[in-house]
């Protein structure tokens, strides 16, 4: 096995996980980043309502993705990057959450990936007084990056992928996981979801 992932971050435009405004994603092959790219994308309608608070934070304004793919048109370049491989985010819980409640609102069907958090195997593998991205990705030694730009998320969460699983003699994600004692999780599937959440009502 091979160290193999794409690192993906998303932005929002409030605070609907369904907001999507911006994606950046950065594919690793045999642990060394070989492409990345990130786009910016109009937020579903009925989410599409930039706050300031998320203006202030990344900077993407309305104006900005008028002329953007919708969250259906630039999905399946989304899905095309992603292709087979395993998901690797920067407190990965969120950014499931707008990958799967954009897809919720807009009646369209997401990728059935699984997924390793770096926050997790950042908390495993480094000493470190706040685990926020920048903090981490520079005990890494990936200094100096565009914070809240998507791709340049992406990018510093997959070397700190790379560096974690080279400090734990890793030689893919999922070893990587196992050997930090973490779960690598799958998103569900749209039928799947509907399942569970009939089997919680009935419960």
């Amino acid at each position: 096995m091979a160290l193999d992932f794409t690192a993906i971050d998303f932005e929002t435009a409030n605070s609907s996980s369904a907001s999507a405004c911006a994606v950046g994603l950065a594919r690793v092959r045999d642990g060394r980043v070989v492409a990345s790219q990130g786009w910016l994308i109009q937020p579903p309608p009925g989410h599409d309502r930039f706050f300031e608070l998320n203006i202030g934070i990344h900077g993407i304004r309305p104006e900005d993705v008028t002329d953007a793919k919708t969250w259906t048109g630039q999905l399946t370049d989304l899905s095309d990057f992603i292709g087979d491989d395993v998901l690797v985010a920067h407190n990965a819980g969120f950014d499931m959450a707008v990958l799967r409640r954009a897809c919720e609102v807009t009646g369209d069907a997401w990728p059935a990936a699984r997924y390793v958090c770096s926050l997790q195997v950042a908390r495993k593998t480094y000493d470190l007084d706040s685990y926020r991205l920048p903090l981490v990705a520079a005990a890494a030694g990936h200094l100096d990056f565009a914070h809240h730009d998507a791709t340049a998320d992406a990018l510093a969460c997959a070397q700190i992928m790379i560096d974690s699983a080279a400090r734990a003699g890793a030689g893919d994600i999922i070893e990587l996981a196992m050997l930090l004692g973490l779960r690598v999780p799958q998103l569900p599937t749209a039928e799947q979801g509907a399942e569970r959440a009939a089997a919680a009502v009935a419960g």
